[in-house]
């Protein structure tokens, strides 16, 4: 029988910011969700949270704050448009991070083919519709069906790490193995 595994250095208890520091560390690509609100008015929201969820039916997902006064906004939107920013386009996520109501403006966006809204020069971009929610601590996780989807700007994605925005750097190519 082994030995039981010592705990690592670091290791600490579970604080809310000691959880926001160590999950920090894992890189994650950021993405501007937006839709028309039910007055027809552009609204939008930054997330770091997108992920795929399933092939077959075609399903992401991302997590909102409970306390987000976007998230309302675009809930019953029949389509919303989730843009994949790349590192070009770091003014338009602060821009979309920042609280107040008009976090849009200025921004160039286009229609998606379903009307979403999705943003100009946007590495990648979904059109969905909000399948489901699920509460989860003090967010919410959206499920959404995919229904249209393209990619735009070959561009380099913005990342979020360590608390703040970031790029992406390529490794260089391995040799051959001498294997």
């Amino acid at each position: 029988m082994s030995e039981p595994l010592a705990a690592p250095a670091g290791a600490g208890a579970v604080t809310p910011e000691r959880f926001r520091q160590v999950l920090g560390a894992f890189g994650t690509g950021v993405a501007a969700v937006a839709a028309l609100d039910a007055e027809g008015r552009p609204a939008g929201l930054a997330v770091s949270s997108f992920t795929s969820v399933s092939l077959q039916p075609p399903l992401v997902s991302f997590c909102v704050a409970d306390t987000s006064s976007s998230w309302p906004r675009l809930r019953d939107a029949g389509r919303l448009g989730i843009s994949v920013l790349g590192d070009h386009q770091l003014p338009v996520c602060r821009q979309l991070a920042a609280k107040g109501p008009d976090k849009l403006r200025g921004v160039d966006w286009r229609p998606s083919p379903g009307g979403a809204l999705l943003v100009a020069g946007a590495i990648s971009w979904l059109e969905c519709s909000r399948q489901d929610e699920y509460p989860a601590g003090d967010h919410v996780i959206v499920l959404c069906r995919v229904h249209h989807l393209g990619t735009g700007e070959a561009e380099p994605p913005l990342l979020f790490h360590r608390g703040r925005p970031g790029t992406f750097r390529a490794h260089p190519a391995a040799g051959p193995s001498d294997a």
